[in-house]
């Protein structure tokens, strides 16, 4: 009897695990098929959107193709557009200028931050200034840059009538002198990027524990070594932030440079992206174009890669 009854409660037991086994498994499947289905609109368009045409991007580099004539007109060409890219002056002209936009960058994050620390402390009205200075970041870049044309021009313009008036007999011609068009491009630049990393920066002020400055208080340290030892080491994940999209943001300048510019005079404003643009919808050089978004791609990559290693260094998370 003893045995008869062991028998069943170990088949018992055996039912039970296989029960619990089955809805464990029927529960995973469930929780996995949700999370796939969360994820699956963000998937398919990244894939769509982007992964797929990055991978037809790297076949077209390798071709002579212009796409206006089909794909029978496609040669294999192997690296000869990387070839010519490397002798090509005005994509040399563009990374160089594309540097210099990158080099703003730091500029724009240093102005943001000493205008949050001061708003976010010593100004009455904090909401209004927010709305005054992210008003450019989401105003059109069509009527900014048409604003700026108007602005800058070289006889008429408000900005050297006032120079003129203030003993400068000689202003600069601005966007329509080679020297100092790229400077024009990154003013305007700087004026539109400022409220982003504002808003941005205020966020992470907001963020730091009042305790810190309370016993900085007491030890007797001044506003500026308050700044430099706390504001700045507790805002470094913010201003890692903001250094990665706004390295990015460099190098997809594009609408202001078209509206601007037209990356000239001389390809003295034009960016790689413009460049680009130029090569695939105005000379139809489909493969040198595609050569040059790869190439963008490469160097996104490799900036963003360094960035990441170098943040262990001086981020405090």
């Amino acid at each position: 009897m003893d045995v008869a009854e062991n028998e069943a409660t170990t088949a018992y037991q055996s039912n039970t695990k296989k029960q619990q086994l089955g809805r464990f498994k029927s529960t995973k499947f469930k929780e996995n098929f949700a999370g796939y289905m969360f994820v699956a609109p963000m998937l398919i368009g990244t894939t769509v959107l982007i992964i797929i045409p990055i991978f037809i991007a790297l076949a077209v580099s390798f071709t002579d193709w212009v796409f206006i004539s089909g794909f029978q007109s496609a040669d294999f060409v192997g690296l000869e557009n990387f070839k010519t890219m490397v002798q090509d002056e005005p994509f040399i002209q563009s990374v160089v200028n594309n540097i210099w936009l990158i080099l703003a960058v730091p500029l724009t994050m240093a102005l943001s931050l000493v205008l949050a620390v001061v708003i976010n402390k010593n100004v009455y009205f904090k909401g209004f200034f927010k709305v005054i200075y992210f008003m450019p970041y989401i105003s059109s870049i069509v009527a900014i840059a048409i604003v700026f044309q108007l602005l800058f021009h070289p006889s008429y313009g408000p900005i050297n009538e006032f120079l003129m008036s203030v003993g400068i007999d000689n202003p600069p011609r601005w966007l329509a002198d080679s020297s100092w068009a790229l400077v024009s491009v990154i003013i305007i630049t700087v004026w539109t990027s400022i409220g982003f990393n504002l808003i941005i920066y205020l966020a992470g002020l907001q963020n730091i524990p009042m305790d810190l400055y309370e016993a900085a208080d007491i030890d007797g340290a001044s506003a500026w070594v308050k700044f430099k030892n706390i504001t700045v080491p507790m805002l470094s994940p913010t201003t890692f932030f903001l250094l990665i999209t706004g390295i990015i943001y460099s190098f997809k300048s594009f609408e202001l440079i078209v509206v601007l510019t037209e990356g000239g005079p001389g390809y003295s404003t034009s960016v790689i992206v413009y460049y680009l643009y130029e090569q695939a919808f105005e000379n139809l050089k489909s493969g040198y174009a595609s050569a040059i978004a790869i190439t963008l791609l490469g160097m996104l990559l490799v900036i963003t890669a360094i960035q990441w290693i170098g943040q262990k260094k001086w981020v405090n998370y």
